[in-house]
Parts: C-alpha cells; structure tokens; sequence
C-alpha cells in the first residue's frame, strides 16, 4: 500500500508512489493527457493522467472532475522543473484516483479576478485561493516567528482582558456592552495598561491578541478588528528598546524566508528586499 504523505513533503518521495488526499485546485485536458493541480491545504501539486494508464472509466472521470472535488490520488512522484504548483517542480503521474465528493459544476469562486466585494462575501471560499492561502501561510509564520523571539529572549506572554473596564485611548472609539449590573463594558483597545503592571512582576512581558477601534472608516490604518502585539519592558533605555526591535525583526524575516520562501515567491514578493534584513540594520529601518 503507497503511503500516505501531504504535498508539502512530495520532494523526500522522488521515484516513488505516495497517496495524497485533497481538492481539484484546477483541471486541464489535452488529449490523452488530463493535468489537475490539487491542494492538501500544505501545498499545490501537479498530477498528471495518461489515458494509456488507466483505465476508460476512470480517465473519463479525471477528465470531468468539476473544481474543488474531494479527490484521494496514488501515483508515483515524478521531478520536473517545469511543473506549476506550491511549491513546484514536481508531479504526481496518476495510477489511481478515488473520488469523494463531486464538487458542484456551479462553484462560485471560479480561478479568474473577482471584485473585493464579491471576494469578501465569500471569503471561506477566497482563502481557497493560491494568493489568498500562501498570504495566511506567510502570517501565520510571522506570529509564530515573533513568538518564538520573545519567548527566547525572557519575555513572557501574557493574556490581557478582551472585555476592559475603561479606555486605554479615545473614548470615542470604544465598543461598549452591558456588563450585568456591574454598568458598561469595552472592547480592549490594548493590553498596556494590564502589561505596564505586569513588568513589576515578570520584567518583561507582551500580549499578542486582538484589538477593537470603533472607528467607521474603509481605510487599511483604520481597522475595527486587528492584532497587536505589545512588548513592555521594566529597566529599558532607547537604545535597549532599538537593539529588540532589531533582533525581533531580523529574527521574523530570516523565519519567513527559511519556511515560506515558496509562498513568497508565489505573490510575486521581491526576496531580494528581504534578503537585506540582516542584522545590524542601518539606522533607517528603525
């Protein structure tokens, strides 16, 4: 029995047949030949069905697979430059192909541009997307990047309140609630209040949650819901402050970089840029 890998490993199995479990990303049909790019939700892969290989029945079903199809793939692991994919260079030659659910022929979020808007109402589908995953991939490596610096370097992570009982900011960007009889509640705007008594007992301390701004507003600096991260630091003088920024950031790029180079690639990123970011910084970064 082949065994079962996820795509994001295809490279260690060159020459050998593997089992992948995913979705119908994309199928084109050339004849005898039928290509399907599949996603496992680790990376996009190539697999190819030669009609000679298999048999008419199931050739005829490759060849009619609607997009997004729950699909269970054997075939041997072929290296070639030339294959699209995430991230890339290799193809899976189809031996067998088990279909587990046939995606519907009319599935909205078909592979062209979409408006923002129309992109946004279905958003559960858009994350499905090439760009869309491999942007969630790289954001997920940033926090467990910045993670990961902190909690190596003495910090220690606090859970700050999401519900505070006054403002951090202006009051007039709070989300009020009713707090049983106890009068109003907020969403936090920060954790520094909380953190900036926490460092009189840990030192160094950082929250890393989200944040509510009750602002109205269509502009990207001025989002109602985001993530903060907010290092506090007991004994620290600017140049102590601008040597952790420094290592921090260096430290998330070279992470990024390292784990999610094909990601990167993917969106068109200029590594070049990123390449740069090595410590020490000239004093214009910071």
């Amino acid at each position: 029995m082949a065994e079962y890998i996820s795509v994001s490993k295809i490279s260690n199995y060159v020459e050998k047949e593997v089992t992948i479990k995913g979705w119908v990303y994309n199928r084109t049909d050339k004849g005898k030949l039928s290509f399907l790019l599949v996603r496992d939700g680790t990376a996009f892969i190539q697999c190819v069905a030669f009609k000679g290989d298999l048999t008419p029945e199931l050739f005829e079903q490759i060849s009619h697979l609607p997009q997004e199809s729950s699909v269970i793939i054997t075939g041997v692991v072929r290296e070639d430059k030339r294959a699209p994919g995430i991230p890339g260079g290799y193809e899976l030659g189809i031996k067998d192909l088990q279909v587990v659910q046939s995606a519907d022929l009319d599935y909205p979020m078909s592979l062209k541009d979409h408006g923002v808007d129309f992109a946004l109402d279905n958003r559960h589908l858009w994350i499905r997307m090439q760009s869309q995953w491999a942007i969630l991939r790289i954001r997920a490596t940033v926090m467990a990047a910045t993670r990961e610096w902190l909690d190596t370097n003495g910090f220690t992570e606090m859970s700050t309140p999401i519900l505070t009982p006054a403002a951090a900011e202006g009051t007039t960007t709070l989300f009020e609630t009713e707090y049983f009889d106890e009068g109003k509640a907020y969403l936090a705007q920060t954790g520094q209040l909380y953190n900036e008594a926490n460092i009189f007992a840990f030192g160094k301390v950082y929250c890393f949650g989200p944040t509510f701004r009750a602002e109205k507003s269509k502009t990207r600096r001025h989002l109602t819901e985001f993530w903060m991260l907010e290092p506090e630091i007991a004994f620290c003088d600017l140049d102590g402050l601008m040597e952790i920024e420094e290592q921090m950031l260096t430290h998330i790029v070279q992470r990024v970089m390292r784990d999610r180079m094909p990601e990167l690639k993917s969106l068109g990123r200029d590594i070049s840029k990123l390449e740069k970011i090595v410590g020490p910084l000239p004093a214009h970064f910071l």
